[in-house]
């Protein structure tokens, strides 16, 4: 029984592609030998094939000789039936099934596969109705295991980190056995599971499975290719697997280069992407360009154009232009890295040894340059501003912008940046509460579970933490330093927005719990009657979340019942409603300003489709709770 990975046991019993080397390895001939039908023979090698050995190429009952021509074979050949006049070889280009113009080695091909002028096929078990078309060389070693097995290394360039690759990897896995380098035995727990992986997945032939299409390209080599799975026009697709299915096909497209890697399920390396000693979770992409070597990318991650390198990324990053991520151990995604960010400044003069934490939701501006090491995971939802030098550093301020300084002040190193605590929640919490809504809608992975929830428990956590800090001073000053208050890293802080920072806080930690209170209200009427809602707020519970939302309720509003409670909410939620307007019309006057037009080609904040669902869910809030007050 594993003690620190129990669900791995599970993969190896349910993994498609260990399955399909399984098949593979207990295929036995089948079929009769064209030796044996001189004048099955005699049609084949009229039609322009010829075979090194006739009694080792075999053909399936029902096998018609008119559907291969000029075709050459050497070794064991085994070939389907091949009934199907209109298969989809590409865009808009339907052939018979059948095998034409080509070099065929050793191979299986099954019932109404399509296989169409290709240099070398070379020991593969091509699926049925597979295409493999206008490729040079598809070819597989006995005893390939995909790709399986690829050292990682995550976070440290030069090792410390380091993650092996299996088909199924989750960011979970990852991130558990990159932060446990102290626990040996998780370690080699691990490792034996992979070592036992890879022994499973050692085939002894190369697989394309049912449906899928191998097309215009040069080179295919030791690769699984997963039901419905697309290569078509890739540059060099090698020693990989690419999971796959009908609904969630994974692709890998126009001058793309994948090696040493694997694309799990509704994966797309296009537009000339480079995927090298990677594992790119369901529903990631690399696109135009982008680059990602020995990393890891969350499910619903996209990288365009940019470079990632040494790095776990997790859910729902945006990185789509030209930018850079190196050792980066960011499980928690959500994230966005703009335009010219230098996330990557991890060497010493010594060795590229440094690393960084980014934390959940970290918004890296245009053209920051992030110095390592840095850590940000106690700074959820933080962005550091356009053009921001940041100096190595720990920030445990959740929702803060750091920016360049504004002024400099006396005892303050000027290579310190300005840190706002809070500030997203109090200028910028359109960004926030669409997110979280935008992920859930973007979201396309069916095997891994997200958290959507911005306001919960461990984020509360932080958030109150960091308020009993700014509340906490010793003196009060007109600007603040580290030395002043822990976590504030290397950033100065204005008296005024320590001000703002505990008005911040203190508003959405009051705004969890009192959502908190109006839904174990509901449960509470609808499971026991209105009568058992009296003493909600003093009785213990064994639901840990209303424990948490329960303790935060006594702490910031002693002596409140719960009508008081409810009415406050909706007050609440109003302001909430008026915050993200408010911030999005922030844009639309400050560009009404600078562009004449402005107006004619932006929707004003209270059309915008978010600001709109905000308010609807303010209204429906207002319902529910006047619903409620009327049962209590």
């Amino acid at each position: 029984m594993a003690k620190f990975f129990p669900e791995l046991e599970e993969v190896l019993k349910k993994s498609e592609l260990l399955a399909a080397v399984e098949r593979v390895k207990k295929l036995a001939p089948k079929g009769k030998a064209v030796s044996e039908d001189p004048e099955l023979q005699k049609q084949l090698e009229a039609a322009g094939c010829w075979a090194a050995d006739w009694s080792k190429v075999r053909v399936a009952e029902g096998f018609s000789p008119r559907r291969v021509a000029a075709v050459k074979f050497f070794g064991e050949v085994f070939l389907g039936k091949f009934t199907e006049n209109e298969l989809e070889a590409d865009k808009g280009v339907k052939l018979p099934a059948g095998v034409y113009h080509s070099v065929v080695c050793d191979c299986v091909i099954e019932d109404d596969a399509l296989v169409h002028n290709v240099g070398v096929l070379s020991n593969y078990v091509i699926g049925p109705r597979a295409v493999v078309m206008n490729c040079k060389t598809v070819s597989a070693t006995p005893g390939t295991v995909f790709g399986n097995g690829v050292e990682m290394s995550i976070a440290i360039e030069t090792g410390g980190r380091e993650v092996l690759s299996y088909a199924e990897l989750t960011i979970p896995v990852a991130e558990k056995v990159a932060k446990s380098r102290d626990n040996k035995e998780l370690l080699a727990e691990y490792n034996d599971f992979v070592a036992k992986y890879v022994e499973a997945a050692k085939s002894p032939k190369g697989i394309i499975e049912e449906g899928a299409k191998v097309i215009n390209t040069a080179k295919v080599l030791n690769t699984y290719v997963g039901p419905y799975a697309v290569i078509d026009g890739a540059t060099k697709v090698a020693e990989a697997t690419l999971l796959s299915n009908k609904d969630e096909k994974t692709e890998v497209l126009d001058g793309s280069w994948v090696v040493k890697s694997i694309l799990q399920w509704g994966c797309e390396a296009a537009s000339m992407a480079i995927v090298d000693s990677s594992v790119c979770t369901e529903h990631s992409h690399v696109e135009r360009h982008g680059k990602v070597t020995q990393s890891i990318l969350g499910p619903n991650t996209g990288i365009a154009e940019g470079e990632v390198t040494a790095s776990l990324v997790g859910p729902f990053v945006g990185f789509h232009h030209q930018s850079l991520l190196i050792a980066a151990l960011w499980p928690e995604g959500k994230g966005n890295v703009g335009y010219g960010a230098n996330v990557g400044s991890n060497h010493t003069s010594k060795a590229p040894d440094q690393e960084i934490w980014p934390g959940e939701g970290t918004f890296f501006g245009l053209g920051t340059n992030i110095k390592f090491p840095s850590n940000f995971t106690k700074a959820p939802y933080s962005i550091i501003a356009t053009a921001v030098n940041a100096l190595p550093q720990k920030v445990e301020f959740p929702f803060s912008l750091i920016n360049s300084p504004a002024d400099r002040y006396e005892g303050i190193s000027p290579a310190y940046n300005e840190i706002m605590p809070g500030w997203v929640l109090s200028d910028n919490i359109y960004t926030v509460k669409r997110n979280e809504g935008k992920y859930i809608k973007r979201n396309k992975a069916r095997r891994s579970q997200f958290v959507f929830e911005v306001f919960r428990p461990d984020i509360v956590d932080l958030m109150i933490e960091a308020r009993r800090r700014l509340q906490e001073v010793k003196e009060v000053k007109q600007v603040y330093s580290d030395k002043d208050i822990k976590g504030l890293g290397k950033n100065y802080m204005l008296e005024s927005s320590r001000k703002k920072g505990i008005e911040a806080y203190t508003f959405y930690i009051q705004f969890y719990a009192l959502n908190g209170l109006k839904k174990k209200v509901e449960k509470t009427i609808a499971e026991k009657g209105a009568a058992a809602v009296k003493n909600i707020l003093t009785a213990a519970s064994d639901d840990p979340r209303w424990e948490h939302e329960r303790k935060v309720l006594a702490a910031e509003f002693a002596g409140k019942d719960v009508k008081e409670l409810l009415q406050l909410l909706v007050q609440y939620q109003e302001k909430v409603a008026k915050d993200v307007q408010v911030s999005k019309e922030k844009d639309d006057n400050r560009g009404a300003r600078i562009i004449p037009d402005y107006v004619h080609a932006h929707a004003p904040a209270e059309q915008d489709g978010f600001v709109k669902e905000t308010w609807e869910a303010t209204k429906k809030l207002k319902a529910d709770v006047e619903a409620l007050l009327a049962q209590l």
